[in-house]
């Protein structure tokens, strides 16, 4: 006799549909922990509120907030919204409309210092700790 579990009839908490779509789509274990915690993250905003009873303009009053308040990197703010229109559509089966009135956070004017091969070596070689140094060009 299998172990199976006794029938309930109460069906799974939003979070365990969520995670149980994320891994019948073969979506790795950190994209499953992180929209979780961003669904999570929605539902706490919204004082504990049901995602099947909100919509559009709560989805972008959570986004907003990401931008304006805690002033979130776009790249996050895409992540959550990935993960609350995953929720919606795969989950929920609701289609949000256009989100239009999302005040998108800001990209970052940093541009990464990346060195050419020649300053890259008269680095190296007036490093102090040159001697440390396991790379060879």
């Amino acid at each position: 006799m299998k172990n199976t579990p006794p029938h309930s009839s109460n069906p799974p908490k939003l979070l365990d549909q969520l995670r149980a779509h994320i891994r019948t789509m073969h979506y790795s274990i950190r994209t499953e922990e992180v929209y979780t915690d961003w669904v999570r993250r929605y539902i706490l905003f919204h004082r504990k509120r049901h995602p099947q009873n909100m919509g559009a303009a709560e989805v972008e009053a959570f986004l907003s907030y990401l931008a304006n308040e805690r002033h979130v990197s776009s790249s996050t703010q895409n992540q959550a919204k990935a993960a609350l229109l995953f929720l919606y559509k795969q989950v929920l089966n609701i289609d949000l409309p256009w989100l239009d009135n999302i005040t998108n956070a800001k990209p970052s004017q940093h541009l990464p210092v990346v060195l050419t091969p020649t300053e890259a070596r008269a680095f190296m070689i007036f490093a102090p700790f040159k001697n440390y140094w396991a790379i060879r060009m």
